[in-house]
């Protein structure tokens, strides 16, 4: 019996790679995508709090709805689950993380399964929309969904509220239109064609905000007319320097967050370093996104893209896919020091896998 067919159970070694959420979310959107069940364990083993958070389990669940899943071990704190998808279902959903969880990871988790639903979903979110250790709405909104958008579908969202951390409380709804007809083709950059810098704060000192384009613009050498302080409405205080690179092959947003003993200078310094790595090479598509891009390009037409040296959760993510697609994904590098590697990815349907 062949290890993709849907009978088969697939096992996951939530330790595996990176060891966090990254294998979990990827796992069940597989699982959904392919309709193979499977059973995840030791989940998040390799974070100070192992198991199951409120954000993790709202992934769980938010997979579960849209394929009438059957789920074991979905509760907070577990550190294994069994899940096995019945039919993908496109609908109205609404999912509450009732945290500050980051609503941009559960909009990864079933987004990419939507895509090859029979009709149009709405989803409706709430938790957190800028949080450490997560793509911030503004990547999402310019990066992320634009890239579905090339590969054939229609995907277009809004945010209703920001939710920084600890208190959350935002909002973002995202229409999706089905479709998987192109490939995402993205190999050559030439040119940067603008450059700007926000520094989004809430409930807190302007000040914080000022510092951090200071330093950006300094270490960027980007104008003050693009330099953008935006103040925004919260439940509590919060604050992220967002980056956007436009370019001819697309665009890159990079991200840093504000924190408790973190300087502003420290956070604008961090942004700066991670956008002169990108800057520095002829790459189209920046870390964070390399990373993200990899599920709905396996589940649509495939294709490839140029990319920085791959992050740790590339490399994992790749790998979890190889489960549920063996030969779904290749990386490369494109020079001597590893700096740009190229990606290919062969879509499921030209892999023999079916839904």
């Amino acid at each position: 019996m062949s290890a993709n067919s849907k009978t088969d159970l697939i096992e996951i070694d939530g330790s595996f790679g990176e060891g966090g959420g990254q294998v979990l979310r990827t796992s069940l959107t597989m699982s959904v995508a392919t309709r193979t069940p499977v059973r995840i364990s030791a989940i998040r083993a390799g974070r100070p709090k192992p198991g199951l958070m409120r954000q993790h389990l709202t992934c769980v669940r938010a997979a579960a709805e849209i394929s009438g899943a059957a789920v074991t071990g979905d509760e907070l704190g577990s550190t294994e689950i069994r899940f096995t998808p019945q039919t993908l279902g496109a609908g109205d959903y609404e999912f509450s993380i009732g945290t500050a969880g980051s609503c941009m990871l559960v909009l990864q988790t079933i987004v990419p399964a939507l895509l090859r639903a029979d009709g149009p979903s709405t989803i409706m979110l709430e938790g957190g929309t800028h949080n450490p250790a997560a793509p911030p709405w503004e990547l999402i909104e310019r990066a992320y969904l634009p890239a579905l958008a090339e590969m054939g579908s229609e995907v277009a969202g809004r945010l209703e509220s920001h939710g920084f951390m600890p208190a959350g409380g935002g909002r973002v709804v995202i229409e999706v239109k089905p479709g998987i007809s192109q490939a995402f083709v993205k190999t050559r950059r030439k040119e940067i064609r603008s450059q700007h810098s926000e520094a989004v704060f809430a409930n807190l000192d302007v000040d914080i905000a000022r510092r951090e384009l200071a330093v950006i613009g300094k270490q960027l050498s980007i104008g003050e007319d693009r330099l953008l302080l935006r103040e925004v409405k919260s439940q509590g205080p919060g604050n992220a320097v967002i980056l956007t690179i436009e370019h001819d092959a697309g665009t890159e947003v990079i991200a840093e967050f504000g924190m408790r003993g973190k300087s502003a200078e420290v956070v604008a310094r961090s942004a700066a370093r991670e956008a002169k790595v990108f800057l520095g090479t002829d790459a189209v598509i920046g870390r964070h996104l390399a990373d993200q891009l990899l599920v709905p390009m396996t589940l649509c037409a495939g294709g490839s893209f140029t990319t920085v040296k791959p992050s740790r959760h590339t490399v994992t993510n790749a790998e979890i896919i190889r489960k549920f697609c063996p030969d779904g994904i290749a990386i490369e590098r494109m020079n001597d020091n590893g700096s740009v590697q190229l990606v290919s990815v062969t879509p499921m349907d030209k892999q023999g896998i079916s839904t």
